[in-house]
């Protein structure tokens, strides 16, 4: 294992502003009435808005459904004492929000960075990984393009060149451009520009499945447009870190003491059952579960949108506003843990495997300090596409968990043959976890940017937080933490008067037209107990799909 030193992530104009966003939270403390603040959901997003909530002087209370925070970052232990992560984790350099926070709660030396390349697995040579290497001193964008180019392995110089026409408009007109390619999917954005079908093999299939869990078909170009400006425009913004830990004890529990230190107010077990209406619309209370009610002067939603679709009151549902979440829905992906009975061949560093069933992998006993290992392998590999919405074959949610190992060690057998054998006759297998997901971040497919809410919302005391409101970070932890901070300007700038300085996103006329014969409906409410239930991953041993037939049976069918 081998860690270098922090990057310089501070000198670009995306950290000051998510700097000067965080110093504005100090700056309204004082500015109007504290007000006591109850947030539904207690994931990056909804732990970062209360973070900030309390440094403005407010009161919030995070409601957790589950025994554990972190929602989609969520971590538990298994029998053995082994930790079990809902997802493969990576901290990027541009990551402004994130690496202010990690700044803000003094805990930056708990991310392990790495040195600055791309690695991808070489499925034509077997065993084999090729690299993008960032040469240190050498600034932005031209790096990135010295690390492309430098590459003898995956593009010929042609093809690297022919991707350049593309890119321009990207660098020269930014976020509109960017914006505007949204109605496209990554593989018909590189036909309209005659790119090569070999970028699309070599690069973009690795590229989509790591932002999105998605086949480059399916996926939105404004996604990776998003990533690749970010890290075109930043000399650091692709260096890589590691969490040197579980993500619970290491990210979510500053952040929890935080809130608690500066009189916030975290609550675990506590899952929600119904958002009370009053007569004009506005949030009476919350009943929990429980049957307690819980009373707040603003409230927030920090959970996923196909839990808040389930939440919405039938007040609400005509709404246009509300309307837009028919538009969005999260995407199905498995994470896998891998324990095997030896040191594998492996890089400190996240791969990408450009395998048709394996999006990124890392060995996280050489990656990561609580996981290290110096004689035994533990594989944390993502599964994507699973399903047909992501572009899939195959509903690999609806399979066992055997057949996912098994179609998993034919993939490893592939690209690592000296080590990996399908049938257990090298490496020994010693155990595995298989973490399903059925809706993790929105799906980025074309066309559905437009439809992603703003954080205020037409209720007068209520407000939105989460990866997949409408802010420039997708479907990320940097999206879920930017998200939380957002909404937590809302209700800040609300109680000291300001409000009007933060306008609601316009609405689709299609989204209008529908209000005009949609009817009312009820609530369908959170079905189940356990974490998918409530938008979060779980291991379901021996095939036990109950959990996952409550909530979206049509992933099991």
């Amino acid at each position: 294992m081998k860690d270098y030193p922090k990057p310089n992530v501070e000198n670009t104009d995306n950290y000051r502003i998510a700097q000067e966003l965080s110093s504005k939270f100090k700056s309204l403390k004082g500015k109007g009435p504290s007000k006591k603040v109850a947030i539904i959901g207690g994931g990056l997003s909804g732990l970062a808005c209360a973070k900030y909530l309390t440094e403005a002087g407010h009161k919030p209370i995070v409601l957790e459904a589950r025994d554990v925070l972190g929602g989609k970052v969520s971590a538990w232990k298994d029998k053995d004492g082994d930790w079990i992560e809902t997802g493969l984790h990576i901290f990027f350099g541009a990551y402004p929000n994130m690496m202010n926070l990690f700044k803000e709660l003094d805990i930056e030396d708990r991310l392990q960075w790495k040195i600055h390349q791309m690695i991808f697995a070489m499925q034509e040579l077997p065993g084999e990984f090729t690299t993008f290497d960032f040469i240190p001193g050498i600034p932005a964008p031209f790096n990135f393009g010295l690390a492309i180019l430098s590459n003898r392995k995956m593009l010929t110089f042609i093809e690297k060149l022919q991707t350049a026409p593309a890119l321009l408009p990207m660098l020269v007109e930014g976020q509109p451009f960017i914006e505007a390619q949204d109605e496209l999917s990554v593989t018909q954005f590189m036909r309209k520009y005659g790119m090569p079908e070999r970028i699309n093999s070599e690069v973009f299939i690795a590229m989509a499945k790591a932002l999105d869990f998605i086949d480059p078909d399916k996926l939105s170009m404004t996604v990776v447009l998003t990533a690749m400006n970010r890290f075109l425009n930043e000399d650091n913004g692709l260096q890589m870190a590691f969490l040197d830990g579980n993500q619970p004890d290491r990210l979510c529990e500053p952040m929890k003491q935080f809130i608690e230190r500066n009189e916030g107010e975290v609550r675990i077990n506590a899952p929600v059952k119904e958002i009370v209406t009053n007569e004009d619309g506005s949030v009476r209370h919350l009943l929990m579960r429980s049957g307690d009610v819980i009373e707040a002067d603003e409230y927030v939603s920090a959970v996923p949108v196909d839990i808040m679709k389930r939440l919405l009151p039938r007040d609400w549902s005509t709404m246009p506003f509300f309307l837009q979440m028919k538009e969005l829905e999260g995407i199905p992906v498995i994470n896998i843990h891998m324990w095997f009975d030896r040191k594998l061949k492996n890089v400190d560093h996240l791969c990408f495997s450009r395998s048709p069933l394996l999006s990124v992998y890392a060995d996280m006993s050489t990656t990561c300090k609580e996981y290290y290992d110096e004689k035994k392998s533990m594989l944390e590999l993502v599964f994507a596409p699973c399903a047909p919405l992501a572009g899939g074959k195959i509903n690999w949610m609806g399979k066992s968990d055997e057949e996912i190992i098994n179609a998993t060690m034919g993939e490893l057998e592939r690209l690592f043959p000296t080590e990996v054998a399908q049938d257990g006759s090298k490496a020994k297998l010693l155990k595995s976890a298989v973490v399903r997901t059925p809706r993790s971040v929105y799906a980025a497919i074309p066309g559905r940017n437009k439809f992603r809410p703003s954080q205020r919302t037409p209720i007068p005391n209520f407000t939105l937080a989460g990866d997949w409101t409408s802010q420039m970070f997708l479907g990320s932890m940097e999206g879920a933490v930017l998200g939380g901070k957002k909404a937590a300007e809302v209700v800040a700038e609300k109680a000291a008067g300001n409000i009007d300085s933060i306008p609601m996103k316009s609405i689709q006329d299609s989204i209008l037209k529908m209000s005009e014969t949609v009817s009312p409906k009820d609530p369908a409410g959170v079905l189940g107990q356990g974490a998918i239930a409530f938008g979060g991953g779980a291991v379901l041993p021996g095939g036990k799909y109950k959990e996952l037939e409550e909530t979206d049976p049509q992933l099991v069918s």
